[in-house]
């Protein structure tokens, strides 16, 4: 008997991931984190900041994602994503630099700052340095 495996699609405005054999994927939806495997039921999904783990027959990857949408259809996965970093893509000096820009910018909150916009740089930088301490796992 075949082993079944689910496909995952990622695409970004800049790049684009395929995954054709994967176990499952743990992705971060607005109500909650939630996990797909193979024969799930139909899902769309909206997703927020946070990490994407795939699990695959030879190990795992880890994503840092900052929102988008999810679709299962028939063992399929597809991920349409603001912006996706592969944990070894990940650069932790900037994801550093960013992350105290940040805080810094909500500590002085200077006139006119976008608090809403200033925080969610925040999440996204502290996400980022999470998901680049995760480097890829072999199984």
């Amino acid at each position: 008997m075949a082993e079944e495996y689910l496909k995952i699609e990622i695409t970004t405005p800049h790049k684009q991931w395929m995954f054709e054999e994967a176990i499952s994927c743990s992705a971060p939806g607005t109500l909650g984190r939630f996990q797909v495997l193979v024969h799930h039921a139909p899902l769309m999904s909206q997703l927020e900041i946070g990490e994407l783990k795939i699990e695959l027959p030879d190990g795992v990857r880890y994503f840092s994602l900052s929102g988008g949408f999810l679709e299962v259809k028939q063992n399929r996965v597809i991920l349409l994503l603001e912006t996706c970093e592969a944990a070894e893509e990940i650069d932790v000096e900037r994801a550093e630099r960013a992350l105290q820009r940040a805080k810094k910018r909500l500590q002085e909150r200077p006139p006119g700052l976008d608090v809403i916009r200033a925080e969610a740089a925040l999440a996204r930088a502290m996400n980022r340095l999470k998901v680049a301490k995760k480097i890829s796992q072999p199984a």
